[in-house]
């Protein structure tokens, strides 16, 4: 009995920290476009300029550098201090409807074309985001049009 429930018990806490383990951290490119290498290395190749305020998921840290995955899922390498707690959201889909409120049926703030950066500001609402636009405009857009949460 003592070891069926010692392993009732490891299996729980595998399963907890499996759950945890698939947590997916994003964060933003700081406030100057970055080159994004193909090694945690400054000598590695330069694969590509990140835009400033960029969303990527962190993968892993590395000494002073993160391996990052981009909305395409391409993997490159950023230093870590080049990256942002600001979370900003990238739309996925074409033409994404950001609406007054986290209502299908409510009115259109404006439209977003996939690509266009946003800045996260809640997320509160099931299935749905508040987000602000670069020109101020703020609304609810739908989770599934949106990469970077």
């Amino acid at each position: 009995m003592k070891s069926q429930t010692r392993l009732v018990i490891l299996a729980l806490a595998a399963c907890g920290y499996a759950s945890g383990a698939f947590a997916l951290d994003f964060k933003n490119v700081g406030a100057s476009p970055v080159i994004m290498y193909d090694a945690p290395s400054i000598r590695g190749q330069k694969l590509f300029i990140a835009p400033r305020g960029m969303p990527v998921e962190v993968v892993i840290n590395y000494g002073a550098w993160s391996k990052v995955r981009d909305f395409a899922g391409d993997l490159s390498w950023i230093e870590t201090k080049q990256l942002s707690e600001r979370k900003n959201i990238l739309v996925r889909n074409l033409n994404a409807k950001i609406r007054i409120t986290a209502d299908d049926y409510s009115e259109v703030v404006f439209s977003a074309d996939k690509g266009v950066v946003l800045e996260l500001v809640d997320t509160v609402i099931p299935g749905w985001a508040k987000v602000k636009h670069s020109d101020g405009a703020t609304g609810y857009v739908r989770l599934n049009d949106v990469w970077g949460i």
